[in-house]
């Protein structure tokens, strides 16, 4: 039997190892101390801080795990990852890349091809490029421009990066650092300051002893309020281990995702079962951001600006919350959000899983997402539809939005209005003018409610001619055929 102490003070630091650049480091520190902080306060100044959001990737190092016997590294954003999460990981800077035998192959192809300037940038993008080396990815353009998307050069082009990253990718290659010998000295997941629980049970218990405790998944969004906001934390309930929280299942009737689960593992997981999916989380954010990122953690955050929340309307997901006593409950995603950043999500509850019929899979889909930046930016207005029918004739439909008001947006009444209807062009006149009177969107300093509505009406009409066969080329394709 386990006593609990429900008002247990949170440890003021951590007692854990890890490794850094093959080196084991003892580290102590407080639970929102980041990453980046503590490796330049250790004397790796290459990692540098250019946002402190994520935005950038200028502070991009590796982090190993070890799965299955074998190493895997992800590129992730140093300035909002707390170093008490990377318990038992190995982690790699640019200067752990080179060793006796020379430069690694990406520092080469970064100096054979010209590919820095100021030189503040360049660990960032000479990381992202090195992680997918380590992976083996393929050297392909389109790979290497999705793997240094969350990366921004100011002042030279990105041509000779992503012929250096080319290069690279097509060498015969043996890492050094692929060996799990490394991940011997290192020490399991502390019981300091940052809390990291290997199952529910744990996880439970943990939220009980500490009910003043944060969760935290990914911290693309929770470490924002440590780097942006100087809010402090005293102690952190990783649930990025969670046996439980990190899977995906399926039955003959739909499929659960961990609320743990990343962006990378959903795309993988999902790169063969929507295409609609995939391409919208190649827009959600970088590689660093997906490598990271949680779904859960998505939803969790309350954001009406948030990316997930739309598309999970239109697939008539259920969310799976259970509380520190072990009590579950479901609630249908529509109902999930009260209010701006206000849930039903109680102080003592987590997302457990999301819950997807597959039937929704069937339907027609489309995802569009407008944004100021391609690649890892927040969204000016999100839009998800969903038709059923046979390309003339809608049956059912489905329609939400983010980033239009303070919680995602369904429009039932738009809905309501296509079921029974032929797609003609009277019906996108009519659907037109109604969209204009079912939203109030916001203004602020990412778009204006002009055009906010503007964007709307002409996202459901794309997806309405698209279901009824007319399709027409996206503006991003167009500026890069022109």
């Amino acid at each position: 039997m386990i006593t609990v102490n429900y008002h247990k003070t949170c440890p003021n630091g951590q007692d854990l190892k890890l490794v850094i650049n093959e080196q084991v480091v003892e580290v102590n520190e407080p639970a929102d101390r980041t990453a980046l902080q503590y490796l330049r306060a250790n004397g790796l100044t290459g990692t540098k801080e250019g946002c402190a959001s994520g935005d950038c990737g200028a502070c991009t190092v590796m982090v190993g795990e070890l799965k299955d016997g074998k190493v895997q590294f992800k590129a992730v954003n140093s300035c909002i990852v707390p170093v008490g999460q990377l318990s038992g990981m190995h982690v790699v800077t640019v200067e752990g890349l080179a060793d006796q035998s020379g430069l690694h192959p990406v520092q080469a192809e970064m100096v054979a091809c010209h590919g820095s300037q100021c030189g503040f940038c360049t660990p960032g993008f000479v990381m992202s490029l090195a992680a997918m080396l380590e992976n083996g990815d393929p050297a392909k353009i389109e790979t290497v421009q999705q793997g240094i998307s969350g990366n921004l050069c100011r002042c030279t082009g990105y041509r000779p990066i992503v012929q250096a990253g080319m290069n690279a990718l097509g060498r015969d290659y043996e890492s050094r650092l692929q060996d799990p010998v490394f991940f011997k000295a290192t020490k399991p997941p502390s019981s300091g300051s940052v809390q990291q629980p290997l199952n529910e049970s744990a996880l439970r218990e943990a939220m009980l002893q500490y009910p003043q405790a944060s969760l935290i998944a990914g911290g693309t969004d929770l470490m924002l309020e440590v780097t942006q906001r100087y809010q402090p934390f005293e102690c952190l309930i990783d649930v990025s281990r969670v046996t439980e929280l990190r899977s995906i299942t399926e039955t003959q009737d739909t499929y659960t995702i961990g609320s743990s689960v990343t962006y990378t593992e959903l795309e993988q997981f999902f790169a063969t079962r929507s295409e609609q999916l995939v391409s919208l989380l190649h827009r959600l954010g970088s590689r660093q951001i997906r490598n990271c990122g949680t779904i859960g953690g998505n939803l969790a955050n309350g954001s009406p600006i948030a990316d997930m929340p739309p598309v999970l309307i239109c697939w008539d997901a259920t969310l799976e919350l259970c509380s520190s006593a072990g009590q579950r409950r479901e609630v249908d995603v529509n109902e999930f959000y009260t209010g701006y950043r206000q849930t039903v999500l109680r102080n003592d509850e987590y997302i457990a899983g999301i819950r997807i019929p597959k039937t929704s899979f069937n339907a027609f889909t489309r995802f569009y997402k407008s944004s100021k930046r391609i690649e890892d930016d927040i969204s000016s207005v999100m839009g998800a539809c969903l038709f059923e029918g046979d390309g003339v004739k809608i049956t059912a439909a489905r329609i939400a939005f983010g980033g239009m008001a303070a919680t995602p947006l369904r429009l039932r009444g738009i809905e309501d209005m296509l079921v029974g209807k032929l797609v003609n062009h009277e019906l996108l006149e009519d659907v037109s003018a109604a969209l204009g009177k079912a939203m109030a969107p916001l203004t602020d300093v990412r778009a204006s409610a002009e055009y906010r509505a503007a964007m709307a009406r002409s996202m459901v009409e794309r997806a309405l001619n698209e279901f009824s066969g007319v399709s027409k080329p996206l503006v991003m394709a167009l500026e890069l055929h022109a």
